[in-house]
């Protein structure tokens, strides 16, 4: 990718996060004076929380967002994160622990949204934890894309006509990711349809429909896999993000953590398809009123941070 083409898209993108907002407050009859900021989480576009130099990278300019709007926005959250140490991602973890935390049992939040990543909620002597475990509907959304195009497999169809092939998963789990120990992060740098490909070289007569179910029972057993569940006394999961409206990948999730409650979000009050969004609207709110977020359990960071910067409309 060229320099000129990413500033150019982080500018055109910007502008169009700033008309949906624009949109939004028409149909809501509200004014730019009714909101006290945006909180712009941007697209990602490269996350390399490795090495000696980490970052990563989000667009979707918010000075722009801000001059077009007229509304102060609170955009990129991850860097100050990485500056002290951390990965960066992920940072829901936070607002899971903030919303859906019980004094009555330790509950985890499993988001599935291109990656998947779990909260193991603060609970008594145990810490908040969270981390990426790997591929979330990112692998299953290419496939269907480029075999029927369309972008994802609604509740899962596709994969439950198919039948899992075990030496495929077998291979596709020996990804040394998904035995890394946490703090952990990860994107689709690793995880993309050309990482699959490459693995589908090996098995060239499977089905289309074999290779989704293959793709789905990955995505639950890497979650599944990801940590000792019944150790950690979880009795609650609570899944949010696109792939819990996946009834078939439900099912394998509710098999395969049996005998803990598996359950959409949207039973303990929040729609699943906005947990992502109220994480980073809470986020912002907390940069706008100068306060810090502590991820050292999460993102290895090594002390709290105000996460975000303020671009003043």
């Amino acid at each position: 990718i060229s320099l000129l083409l990413l500033g150019e898209t982080d500018i055109a993108l910007g502008r169009v996060f700033a008309q949906a907002a624009i949109n939004l407050l028409h149909k809501c009859c509200l004014t730019a004076a009714d909101i006290v900021a945006i909180g712009s989480h941007g697209q990602t576009v490269k996350h390399h929380p490795n090495g000696k130099n980490q970052f990563t990278l989000q667009i979707g300019d918010p000075n722009s967002i801000s001059e077009l709007t007229g509304i102060s926005t609170v955009a990129d959250f991850r860097k100050r994160d990485m500056a002290a140490g951390g990965q960066g991602a992920p940072l829901a973890p936070l607002f899971h622990q903030s919303f859906f935390a019980s004094d009555k049992n330790r509950k985890a939040v499993l988001n599935i949204g291109g990656i998947a990543n779990v909260s193991l909620l603060k609970y008594e002597d145990h810490p908040l934890i969270g981390f990426d475990t790997g591929p979330g509907n990112v692998l299953m959304d290419s496939w269907i894309n480029l075999k029927q195009d369309v972008a994802y497999d609604k509740s899962g169809d596709w994969a439950k006509s198919g039948t899992c092939y075990t030496q495929l998963l077998n291979v596709m789990m020996q990804e040394p990711f998904l035995a890394l120990p946490a703090p952990k992060s990860t994107g689709r740098e690793l995880f993309n349809l050309s990482w699959l490909e490459n693995h589908l070289t090996q098995y060239p007569s499977i089905e289309g429909a074999d290779v989704q179910a293959t793709l789905l029972e990955l995505t639950a057993q890497s979650i599944a896999g990801s940590v000792d569940w019944r150790g950690e006394e979880i009795e609650e999961v609570i899944v949010c993000g696109g792939g819990a409206h996946n009834g078939a990948l439900m099912e394998r999730l509710t098999a395969l953590l049996s005998p803990m409650e598996v359950k959409s979000s949207a039973a303990a009050g929040l729609a699943p398809d906005w947990v992502e969004g109220m994480a980073f609207a809470w986020m912002a709110k907390k940069t706008w009123q100068g306060e810090t977020i502590d991820c050292r359990s999460v993102t290895g960071a090594r002390h709290p941070c105000m996460l975000g910067g303020i671009y003043k409309a």
